[in-house]
């Protein structure tokens, strides 16, 4: 256990998707009102880990008195789960209610106050959790996938045709029960990988240096088939369909998930609240971005799921 003194705790848990266990990070509070504390569930993006800068969020949200779950999928980072390094969405979004229904059951939590909080990819997942009928006090989706095929087109199409062979082979192998073939999550332009935008790789390599992680401490490539996927993976379909406040922070100039396309997507919803921000796909995770990007996922969460004070 580790602690800031006068704001809070933390331990490393476990929870179990499917059978598997998946690692959480549990934040607590110094100090809990009686009613319990609104739980912050988070959840990262195409390929990454809970390392890669949540933590950063997870201690402001705490040192505001909320509860915190950050967790890793199945399959990555210090989550259980073999082959290792397979993005498979339904398998995500089991993972997201099963992190979820952990938040639920932890005894400081107000049961009904759960917020998911997802970015990049995982913020599709919260859109599309939400959008499925999960009960949820709030969603925060920070520069969220929305459409597949606005990301396939940002990406381009010899970008697609460099990956589309690794993704059949590896689409093969699965079915044959073989092991996985990987393509890099991030990579210059010009080579094959999942991102190639001028971006994609500097800030692949800026998050993992802000947080202390080495080129070797986590895998930074996924199974193939994903990329066969992407393109058919749209959360915007069910954002009409979420009836809790969301906080959707856009990234203006996103090469990976196109603004125009998430500001009418958070047109969609009943309650959206929208946050436009000069940068690229990478820069909301640090600064200069970062404080300012956290301070309004603060105030929207003070504003709709207030710390009860008794």
């Amino acid at each position: 256990m580790t602690s800031t003194p006068d704001q809070f705790t933390w331990t490393d848990e476990t929870f179990l998707s499917e059978g598997v266990a998946c690692a959480a990070r549990v934040y607590r509070p110094t100090t809990i009102p009686g009613p319990g504390a609104p739980v912050v569930v988070m959840g990262h993006g195409f390929g990454a880990v809970r390392a890669l800068r949540l933590y950063a969020y997870a201690e402001r949200f705490a040192a505001a008195g909320y509860l915190v779950v950050v967790f890793d999928y199945r399959g990555f980072g210090d989550s259980a789960g073999t082959p290792r390094q397979v993005l498979d969405i339904s398998m995500q979004h089991q993972d997201w209610r099963a992190a979820l229904a952990f938040a639920r059951r932890l005894p400081q939590a107000d049961d009904q106050r759960i917020v998911a909080w997802g970015t990049s990819f995982g913020g599709g997942h919260v859109i599309s959790v939400a959008g499925s009928g999960e009960p949820l006090a709030a969603v925060i989706a920070q520069v969220p996938h929305v459409s597949g095929p606005a990301a396939v087109r940002a990406t381009g199409l010899r970008a697609s045709l460099r990956v589309a062979p690794l993704g059949i082979r590896d689409q093969v192998r699965a079915l044959l029960g073989r092991d996985p073939v990987y393509v890099e999550c991030a990579a210059n332009p010009g080579e094959p990988a999942a991102m190639t935008s001028p971006d994609a790789l500097p800030g692949m390599n800026r998050l993992m240096s802000d947080s202390g992680i080495a080129r070797d401490d986590y895998p930074t490539h996924v199974a193939a088939r994903i990329v066969l996927k992407v393109g058919l993976y749209s959360p915007r379909r069910r954002a009409s369909a979420i009836t809790c406040p969301t906080l959707v922070q856009i990234a203006e100039h996103d090469a990976i998930t196109p603004r125009k396309v998430a500001e009418t997507t958070a047109a969609r919803m009943a309650h959206p609240t929208v946050k436009v921000y000069p940068c690229g796909h990478f820069d909301p995770y640090v600064e200069p971005l970062f404080s300012q990007v956290v301070a309004d996922q603060l105030a929207f969460l003070r504003q709709h799921v207030p710390i009860s004070v008794g």
